[in-house]
């Protein structure tokens, strides 16, 4: 399985140390960890992993490999801007957004459409104009993100749970 963790590129100290802790416990799981690939929330979850002999896999925006954090395992470059945002929330079985701006909130979205499970871990409260909450799974530990992720990831097609 692979495990997205979605989060800003500016992160402070508590977003960092809980992506970090996220990662770290996708790694010990043995499943594949799936981000952004740059600084703050990424970085951190790509190093927690690492920490815990996880792999690390980046989709990153623009067309250059040194872009990529110093525990990214496999770099895709797509040149594709935050359009590569579908990439990371179509590629991954579950999603934990931790913190985030704007992209992050794209990423819940185009995973919500897609089907992809998304926990949120101090990251966008959300409704619809109808009063209605977007089914985002809360946590409020990283070992609880993790655990939500994990249930709830869906396999892909032709893909072993």
């Amino acid at each position: 399985m692979i495990i997205g963790v979605i989060g800003g590129e500016q992160a402070d100290d508590d977003a960092s140390s809980l992506a970090f802790e996220v990662g770290a416990g996708i790694g010990r799981s043995g499943h594949m960890l799936i981000t952004g690939g740059r600084g703050g929330v990424m970085r951190a979850a790509c190093e927690g992993a690492k920490s815990t002999g996880g792999t690390t896999i980046a989709i990153l925006p623009g067309d250059d490999l040194f872009d990529a954090n110093e525990f990214v395992d496999i770099p895709i470059i797509t040149g594709l801007g935050f359009a590569r945002n579908t990439i990371i929330t179509r590629t991954a079985n579950a999603l934990v957004a931790i913190d985030g701006m704007y992209g992050t909130l794209s990423e819940i979205a185009f995973a919500l459409i897609s089907g992809t499970p998304v926990v949120g871990l101090g990251t966008w409260e959300m409704r619809n104009g109808h009063g209605l909450e977007a089914p985002v799974i809360r946590a409020s530990t990283a070992a609880e993100a993790v655990a939500a992720a994990l249930e709830h990831a869906r396999p892909h097609p032709g893909q072993r749970a």
